[in-house]
């Protein structure tokens, strides 16, 4: 949800290097602490009525055949507040969330809309489209090195440099296509999308930068105004 950090082959989609994950299932995950504001078993209900959702939405779009969402949890305490998707060695998605994501929701509908945004990266392709970007970069950049001369570490260098650009190119777009599908899962789930975005008021804005990995907060909570009205919801 805060950042993407594209890891070129394989390539996932992530707010931070995953490394060694401790998880559990959230339809086995139950509380030790008195500090979340949403109960374990309401976290149970949302993983299953917006991976039910976003299993649905993944048939009837038809862009990627994988649909079968898994949702854990990170158990490290230390974790910062993140939730990422990525896909499993069966080529499935799951969507991970750490305790402190978890507990920083202030309701349901939060933790459903960031839930169905992260399901929303899936069910649209994102990480397949990331890839044949940084690969296509990659080989651009590659060849524009070998005209100049370059080999060995220099060249593969120019190739990450490539790859990492490539990324680049749509990767706000990714974003705001994430929050829109994101907020009709949501809804469909049985969720209010425009409760859910009040989140984003406690996200630092990342502002307009250049080669930056999200759009303002404004624009991400405009899509979802709009998406909502469509929807018939009003604040």
């Amino acid at each position: 949800m805060r950042r993407l950090i594209y890891l070129l082959f394989p390539l996932v989609l992530t707010a931070c290097s995953a490394g060694v994950l401790r998880v559990q299932p959230a339809n086995e995950w139950s509380l030790d602490s008195s500090e979340f504001q949403v109960d374990a078993a309401a976290f149970r209900k949302i993983s299953r009525q917006v991976g039910d959702e976003a299993r649905a939405e993944c048939l009837r779009q038809a862009k990627v055949k994988n649909c079968d969402f898994t949702i854990l949890v990170d158990l490290n305490p230390r974790a910062p507040a993140n939730a990422f998707q990525t896909l499993d060695d069966d080529n499935q998605p799951v969507i991970i969330f750490t305790r402190s994501m978890i507990q920083s929701a202030k309701n349901p509908d939060e933790l459903a809309f960031v839930m169905g945004h992260e399901a929303a990266h899936h069910v649209l392709g994102h990480i397949a489209r990331q890839s044949k970007n940084a690969q296509e970069s990659a080989a651009i950049f590659s060849e524009l090195g070998k005209l100049h001369g370059e080999e060995g570490k220099d060249l593969e260098r120019t190739q990450k440099l490539g790859a990492e650009l490539g990324v680049q190119v749509n990767v706000k777009a990714f974003e705001l296509e994430a929050d829109q599908l994101g907020t009709i899962i949501t809804h469909n789930a049985g969720y209010n999308p425009l409760i859910g975005a009040k989140y984003f008021d406690r996200l630092p804005d990342p502002g307009d930068q250049f080669l930056g990995t999200h759009p303002p907060n404004t624009d991400r909570v405009q899509i979802v105004l709009e998406t909502a009205r469509q929807l018939g919801l009003t604040q």
